[in-house]
C-alpha cells in the first residue's frame, strides 16, 4: 500500500482563503516568545535577573549559551561552495576555513528568504548556523539542483530527536571578553581579526573560535564537539569569574537585538509566485514557514506587503554582482530605486507610560508593553506613519534596553522619513481587540510617538560597526 504524501505548505496555502489571517491567528510559533517552555528546559529565562544580565554586556562580560536554540545545516561535497555561491547574494570568493560569512539568500524576485552565519569548516565542508527559512531554502536547492553534495540538518534541541547536538556553541561578550578569552585558552589567546576564525585549545580540548561582536565589543563565539559541552562551559565560567562575568538567560539574550540592530528572522518571502511552487510543495505544512506567527498593527490581506529586500535589513552592502545567483536580475533593478533604511525608533516616554498606566483601573487597556520583550509575535510588524498620517515604514523587534534606559524598536523607514531626529507615530496593538493568539490579551489600539535614531543605537556598537565594515 502506497503511503499518501505528507501535506505540504502549498497544500496549506491552497486550502487557506486568507493566509495573513491564518498566520496571525492560527499558528503555533516555533519561537520561544510564544512557547517559552521549549527553550526553558535547556536555558533559564534568567540566571540572576535580566536587567543585570543586560548590564553585563555593557559593563563587564556575559556568557551566552547558544547550544540549543539555533538549527544548523551541514553541507559537504565537491559542489558545496558552488551551491552556496548560487544561493547567497554576497561574494564567497575568499571563503576559506579561517573566515565566517553573513549569508543572505533571496528569491528570484529579490526578496529575502532569510539570513544566517556560514562557516567553512574545511575545504568542501560548510555549516550554516541559525535561520531556519534560509537553511530550508539552501537544503531544497542542494537536494533538487543536481549538486554533488551531502546535506544534514541538526535541529534545535527542542525539535532534535537525536537528543544531542553536533556542536556546542558559546558566546562571550562585553568589555572584559578579551580578558576572559585570554584566561580561557591554553597558552593565551591568539589575535584574531573580526569575523575570522582560529583553532584554540581549551583545557586540552580543541575548539574553533570566531571573533565576533554583537553588543559593541570584540567578543568571541566558541564551538566544538557537543560531547565536550559541560567541560567547556565549566572552563568558561571559571575563567570569567575574576572578571565579573555573568551567565545570560533567554530574556537578556533575545533582547540584545535592540542594541545590536539585527532584524532577526525576517518574514520569508516564499508564499507567492509560481516560480516557487515546487519549493512550497517540498516544504511540509508544519514547517517553520507554516508556523511563523505574524503580529502587530500592520494589517494587509496581501502577504507580499510583509516581504523585505536586502536594503530594508541593512544588507545592501553585501550584494555583489560578481556572478550569477538567485535574485541577481531583480536586485540589479532594485539597486536603482529609492530604498528604505534600517533605523532605530526611540519610543516617547510619555506615551510608553500612558500604555503602562492603562493597565490600572477600568480601561481602556492598551496592549501591554512587556519587558524586556515588548513584541508578541515572530515576526512582528507595526505600522509607522508621519505626523500627517502618511505611511513612513514599519517597526519590527521592540523592547527595553536597561543600558540605554529606553524602549526602542528596529524600523524599516522610507527614504523620505529617514532623517535622524524625525518624529513619527507608531500604531501599537492590533485592531478589533487583538488577534486570536492565546498569549495576546484583549486590548485597544493606541499610538506611540517615536524618534528616528541610528541603527545600531548604542555609540559603542556604532563604533565597532565602523571599524569592522572598513576592514
Amino acid at each position: 500500500m502506497t503511503q499518501a504524501p505528507a501535506r505540504s505548505l502549498q497544500n496549506l496555502i491552497d486550502q487557506t482563503p486568507d493566509l495573513v489571517k491564518y498566520l496571525s491567528n492560527e499558528t503555533l510559533s516555533p519561537m520561544w516568545r510564544a512557547r517559552i517552555g521549549l527553550l526553558a528546559q535547556f536555558i533559564p529565562p534568567e540566571f540572576t535577573n535580566w536587567r543585570d544580565e543586560q548590564n553585563a554586556w555593557r559593563e563587564t562580560t556575559i556568557l551566552w549559551d547558544q547550544c540549543h536554540h539555533m538549527p544548523e545545516l551541514y553541507i559537504d561535497g565537491p559542489d558545496a561552495l558552488k551551491l552556496l555561491e548560487r544561493v547567497g547574494i554576497q561574494s564567497l570568493a575568499n571563503f576559506t576555513p579561517d573566515r565566517a560569512k553573513q549569508f543572505v539568500a533571496c528569491t528570484p524576485r529579490g526578496y529575502v528568504v532569510g539570513d544566517c552565519v556560514a562557516f567553512c569548516l574545511r575545504p568542501e565542508s560548510y555549516v550554516l548556523v541559525s535561520g531556519m527559512p534560509v537553511l530550508n531554502w539552501v537544503h531544497f536547492q542542494g537536494q533538487t539542483g543536481g549538486y554533488n553534495v551531502a546535506i544534514r540538518v541538526d535541529h534545535a534541541s527542542a525539535f532534535n530527536k537525536s537528543g544531542g547536538r553536533t556542536h556546542y556553541r558559546f558566546q562571550i561578550e562585553g568589555p572584559n571578553a578579551g580578558k576572559v578569552f585570554n584566561a580561557l585558552v591554553d597558552g593565551g589567546a591568539p589575535e584574531i581579526p573580526f569575523f575570522r576564525c582560529a583553532k584554540v585549545q581549551i583545557r586540552g580540548h580543541m575548539a574553533t573560535v570566531l571573533r565576533h561582536g554583537m553588543t559593541g565589543h570584540m567578543g568571541v563565539e566558541i564551538f566544538g564537539p557537543y560531547e565536550q559541552v559541560e567541560a567547556i562551559r565549566a572552563a568558561i565560567v571559571a575563567a570569567g569569574a575574576p572578571f565579573g562575568m555573568r551567565q545570560g538567560g533567554t530574556k537578556a539574550y533575545f533582547s540584545s537585538v535592540y542594541e545590536s540592530g539585527w532584524i532577526a528572522y525576517p518574514f520569508p518571502a516564499i508564499y507567492t509566485g509560481e516560480e516557487l511552487r515546487a519549493y512550497r510543495e517540498w516544504l511540509p505544512a508544519d514547517s517553520w514557514e507554516g508556523n511563523l506567527q505574524l503580529a502587530g498593527s500592520l494589517q494587509s490581506h496581501d502577504v507580499e506587503d510583509y516581504y523585505l529586500n536586502p536594503w530594508d535589513l541593512g544588507y545592501g552592502r553585501l550584494v555583489k554582482f560578481d556572478r550569477d545567483f538567485i535574485g541577481r536580475e531583480a536586485l540589479q533593478k532594485m539597486d536603482k530605486l529609492p530604498k528604505r533604511q534600517k533605523l532605530t525608533l526611540v519610543w516617547n516616554h510619555e506615551d510608553v507610560l500612558k500604555v503602562m498606566g492603562s493597565q490600572l483601573g477600568s480601561g481602556p487597556r492598551y496592549k501591554a508593553i512587556e519587558l524586556p520583550h515588548a513584541g508578541y509575535g515572530w515576526p512582528q510588524m507595526d505600522e509607522v506613519r508621519d505626523e500627517s498620517g502618511k505611511p513612513a515604514g514599519i517597526s519590527t523587534h521592540c523592547g527595553y534596553s536597561n543600558n540605554e534606559g529606553e524602549v526602542v524598536s528596529l524600523g524599516v523607514i522610507n527614504e523620505s522619513h529617514a532623517k535622524l531626529g524625525t518624529q513619527l507615530v507608531l500604531t501599537w496593538g492590533e485592531p478589533n481587540g487583538g488577534s486570536a493568539k492565546p498569549h495576546v490579551e484583549r486590548h485597544a489600539q493606541t499610538t506611540i510617538r517615536v524618534t528616528v535614531a541610528p541603527c545600531p543605537y548604542p555609540k559603542s556598537v556604532q563604533k565597532l560597526q565602523r571599524i569592522t565594515i572598513s576592514k
